[in-house]
């Protein structure tokens, strides 16, 4: 722990470093495949709505049901001539989801299922939604996303600039692209829990975004005074003084989504808790992919469009092949040459072995010679 303390020290003072900026056509190309895919499922599965978007009935059975899943979904199939989804809550009773019906469809399905499954009907409970209640769920969700995606752009886009805001949003459609785009895949049903914790990924997705680009903004204030960096340069330090926070965060972030996830979903069988941690759980790992590889290179490349970073990015390179160098960059931009050239095994190799400390020039200085008096 106390080397992954020494390195997150060196990240952050610029001692060592990944060119994550020079490698950003690799994370461009695996952000598009993965995009693509997730697409791809999108279209061919398609979102397995609730009931709560689209209408019908849920029936719960008493607990310790000696049927099984399958036999239940059957039952109500055959009841109901719909599809139906059948879920094993962790006391023992089942849990029938069936959509597109009405009052008088659901007293009939509610009778054959209490024959079917041996129960009196009066134990089975159910629960109605009504299509448009459903549609009026779904039109608000829809309107709350788009309210937080325009009121995120344009926060940014004050406190940073539209280039940063350009690149945080990419960066969050990223982000749901891909949630939404595994969602599909698995065949979790959409509910308000999966709208929950699409909003939450996004406010996580943005924490680390913001983090990276206050520390940009810090470090790039006199940029065009100096001689020596680069913005992509000095972009991709911001992204390693910030990479061991990220990290840390997005980790004790998904620890406890993931016994969510894998406990009380998986073992437990809570239909709710998989809703919300199956969003959460791939939204908080791509939030922090997309913030280190996607958004801090994008604000780069649409920085460095511009006529002074341009120019800038010739003196610099101009220079460089000069063998000239200059002190006139700011103090946060001071980098050494090697460090950025070396992979993260060089950097762990560094905080392993020990470090030689020269002695200060000024020592000595001033100080007569010979014995004191």
């Amino acid at each position: 722990m106390s080397k992954l303390g020494n390195l997150g020290a060196r990240l952050h003072h610029g001692e060592v470093g990944y060119d994550f900026i020079k490698n950003r056509k690799i994370w461009y190309g695996v952000s598009l495949l993965i995009t693509v895919l997730a697409i791809v499922g999108l279209a061919v599965r398609g979102l397995h709505m609730g009931i709560e978007f689209q209408g019908g009935a849920v029936f719960t059975t008493p607990k310790n049901m000696s049927a099984s899943v399958a036999q239940a979904e059957t039952y109500a199939e055959e009841a109901s001539g719909h599809d139906a989804i059948v879920q094993k809550l962790g006391d023992g009773s089942l849990r029938i989801q069936i959509a597109a019906i009405d009052t008088s469809t659901s007293d009939k399905i509610k009778t054959e299922l209490s024959q079917d499954l041996k129960v009196e009907a009066e134990q089975i409970n159910a629960d109605l939604v009504g299509p448009s209640w459903g549609e009026q769920i779904a039109n608000k969700a829809w309107q709350g996303l788009g309210i937080f995606l325009f009121l995120v752009v344009i926060y940014l886009a004050i406190a940073f600039e539209w280039r940063m805001a350009v690149a945080a949003f990419i960066a969050l459609i990223h982000d749901l692209t891909i949630t939404v785009g595994i969602y599909a895949l698995v065949g979790f049903e959409v509910t308000p829990g999966t709208v929950i914790g699409l909003l939450t990924i996004l406010g996580y997705s943005l924490y680390d975004t913001v983090v990276v680009f206050d520390s940009l903004k810090e470090q790039t204030k006199d940029i065009t005074k100096q001689s020596r960096w680069t913005y992509s340069e000095i972009a991709n330090r911001s992204i390693n003084s910030t990479l061991v926070r990220s990290v840390n965060t997005t980790v004790v972030a998904l620890l406890p989504v993931g016994a969510l996830l894998f406990i009380g979903g998986g073992v437990l069988g809570a239909g709710m808790l998989n809703d919300i941690s199956l969003s959460l759980f791939v939204g908080l790992a791509a939030g922090a992919y997309s913030s280190i590889f996607i958004a801090t290179p994008l604000v780069a490349d649409l920085k460095e469009l511009e006529p002074p970073m341009r120019s800038l990015k010739k003196r610099v390179l101009a220079k460089r092949a000069q063998g000239t160098d200059t002190d006139d960059e700011p103090r946060a931009a001071r980098v050494p040459d090697d460090d950025y050239e070396n992979g993260p095994d060089d950097a762990a190799a560094a905080v392993v072995g020990p470090r030689d400390q020269s002695a200060p020039r000024s020592r000595g200085r001033g100080r007569p010679s010979g014995k004191r008096r």
